[in-house]
């Protein structure tokens, strides 16, 4: 039988190799794209809120939990992986792997590096000179959407799921509309009620 090699696995930060850095890096360049699809609906993003250890920066670390990939500790090279932790419970998992497969992959094609890990506890994206992944489902479809930032699904991707991606975003922007055009509850009971 024969032994197979964990490709994530490495001699560099956190054990990790350069294939799971370069994977990383896809992972951080498309984020605001994959926000779109991990975190589906205007409720995913309340928990995305800086000082709770939120995965909020852009960044991988091995002990700030407010990285949006954490590098867990494990013992044995086996086990070496990476957590991309900003995806919502509310998410189809199936388009969510998907997507973060082929974000990753790209990272690796074509070697897109993360920069440097971030080990502080709590530390706020401007304060390094990082980003923020999107802060609601209007900038993850943004980000999905936006030629100016180049090409933010590969093209890989848009031959993999195809037609299902333009669809997909196209029923986010018609409930963004609905969102933006209907009183939310909270409001009604602010202003309209005695």
């Amino acid at each position: 039988m024969e032994r197979r090699q964990n490709l994530f696995a490495g001699n560099g930060y956190a054990g990790l190799s350069d294939f799971a850095v370069y994977y990383i890096g896809g992972i951080i360049k498309h984020a605001n794209a994959l926000n779109a699809i991990t975190n589906p609906g205007t409720n995913s993003y309340k928990r995305l809120v800086p000082g709770f250890e939120a995965p909020i920066n852009l960044a991988y670390s091995a002990r700030n939990r407010s990285a949006a990939c954490r590098i867990p500790y494990v013992s044995s090279p086996n086990g070496r992986r990476v957590e991309v932790r900003f995806p919502d419970p509310t998410t189809n998992s199936y388009l969510a792997f998907a997507a973060m497969l082929l974000a990753g992959l790209d990272g690796v094609q074509n070697k897109i590096h993360p920069g440097d890990p971030i080990d502080k506890k709590h530390v706020r994206p401007s304060a390094r000179g990082g980003r923020q992944g999107a802060a609601c489902l209007r900038l993850a479809r943004a980000g999905a959407r936006s030629p100016a930032r180049g090409p933010r699904v590969p093209d890989q991707g848009r031959r993999v799921l195809g037609r299902l991606l333009e669809s997909y975003i196209t029923l986010k922007e018609e409930e963004l509309t609905r969102f933006r055009m209907t009183t939310h509850p909270v409001e009604f009971d602010m202003y309209y009620s005695s």
